[in-house]
């Protein structure tokens, strides 16, 4: 599951207090392992894992507990500095860089070694949870990515198959054939198209195409699956880059078309579906109300997409790029330990029970995440298309090569909240590509901190 960038403030101010509190007491008891997830829908699914877990451990109790993202890692950071962290507990790399160089995660290696642990069977995510010291911190937990999801109402009333959507061009001087059908789905309020004469900009009563224009510094929902199909990488290294490359001409060119979509009224500009709070209108809600013809979105929401009362929604893999190939970014998830948990080996026991097969599959069932085990995530893709979901599209993209992983980077929330700024300044057109070297410079000096 996707998680959002927030930046917090005791991440960056305790640490000195977090490094004195690596031997606090445990949560648990030392017949209770407690684990921790922000996502509500995981909570409720590796419950069956938990369950399962006590019936063949007899006497041991796993408490699961799921607090809101936007309190979670305050609450972590807390329970470090407190002496009171859960034993286990999901967690995402942009947080992994600060937990791990403050010692407040367990080394997994020895018990890895110890077990006969085998690495080999995820798909994704283990490199993902290597520090710069060489060890193993997490276990992959699941995976996610972006698809293309469209109205086949609006498509097959302009003209389109589904066949036509899944071999998308684009490319950043003409947009390709993804930019000629986001202008042809784009019907404003007198139902002039997009590419038609009188077409009014101003007036847009259905997108082609959902927000592109990212405040997202790693555009994991937007410009990931664009920018990269031009040979763009995000950082200098995979793993633990020195500096984003936002000055890379490819990526400024991916940039300037995608605040053209904005410019020529086919896509919305940031902050166009918010509610009175400016809290932003869902994708399944903008693509099931009609405001948008077509978006990039989760994998996450494929399910909730599919059963949308009254819409019949398509699901198609991203777009193929300059190079004839598709891009489609990667995150993953993993579970880790607290260093101060007092009951390592049962802690153990649980979380490389979460990272079995067995567990995965059994949790994934409800197609609530995808699972980093390829034959777990076969039989969630097959439980799935049970309840009429295809995720074929995500299966496939895993298994040809389409997926890459996120980079492994430091201070993931100072990062986001020196970018975002920046970011929203050039495509609300505050500020042009000079832009782009000032985001670099910045990115420079937060990776050097880490």
């Amino acid at each position: 599951m996707r998680i959002r960038f927030w930046a917090t403030g005791l991440v960056a101010t305790m640490g000195a207090l977090l490094a004195a509190c690596g031997g606090g007491s445990a949560s648990g008891s030392g017949t209770t392992v407690n684990w921790w997830t922000w996502d509500d829908k995981q909570a409720a699914a590796y419950q069956q894992c938990a369950s399962a877990f006590e019936k063949a451990n007899p006497g041991t109790t796993v408490k699961i507990t799921q607090y809101n993202v936007d309190d979670y890692f305050t609450k972590l950071t807390a329970g470090f500095v407190a002496g009171t962290a859960p034993d286990a507990f999901q967690n995402s790399v942009q947080y992994f860089q600060a937990y791990a160089s403050q010692h407040q995660l367990l080394p997994l290696d020895d018990l890895i070694a110890r077990d006969g642990f085998d690495l080999g069977k995820y798909s994704v995510g283990v490199d993902s949870w290597k520090f710069t010291d060489g060890k193993q911190y997490a276990l992959p937990l699941d995976w996610a990515t972006a698809g293309l999801y469209y109205s086949t109402d609006a498509i097959t009333k302009a003209g389109y198959t589904p066949a036509d959507v899944a071999k998308l061009t684009w490319n950043p001087d003409d947009g390709g054939t993804f930019g000629a059908m986001a202008a042809h789905l784009t019907v404003d309020r007198n139902g002039v198209r997009g590419d038609q004469p009188g077409f009014d900009k101003d007036a847009v009563a259905t997108y082609g195409v959902g927000q592109l224009a990212s405040r997202d510094f790693i555009g994991q929902t937007t410009w990931s699956s664009f920018a990269p199909t031009t040979g763009w990488r995000f950082g200098d290294k995979q793993q633990w880059p020195t500096k984003v490359n936002y000055d890379d001409p490819r990526f400024v060119k991916t940039a300037a078309w995608i605040r053209s979509l904005t410019d020529r009224g086919f896509s919305p500009k940031i902050g166009t579906f918010t509610t009175g709070g400016q809290a932003t209108i869902s994708d399944t809600d903008l693509l099931g109300s009609g405001k948008v013809a077509m978006e990039t979105a989760g994998s996450w929401s494929a399910a909730t997409f599919a059963k949308l009362p009254g819409v019949q929604v398509g699901l198609a893999p991203t777009v193929l790029g300059p190079s004839g190939k598709r891009a489609a970014l990667s995150n993953s998830n993993g579970d880790t330990i607290w260093a101060g948990t007092k009951n390592p080996d049962l802690t153990w026991k649980w979380v490389s029970y979460l990272g079995s097969a067995e567990c995965q599959t059994a949790a994934s069932a409800s197609g609530s995440f995808f699972p980093s085990i390829p034959a777990a995530m076969d039989s969630a893709a097959s439980a799935m298309r049970g309840q009429g979901v295809d995720l074929s599209v995500f299966t496939t993209m895993l298994k040809d090569g389409t997926l890459y992983p996120a980079a492994v980077y430091g201070n993931g929330a100072a990062l986001e909240e020196a970018e975002r700024p920046l970011f929203e300044a050039y495509f609300g057109h505050q500020r042009d590509d000079d832009v782009f070297a000032e985001m670099a410079e910045k990115s420079e000096q937060v990776l050097a901190k880490q």
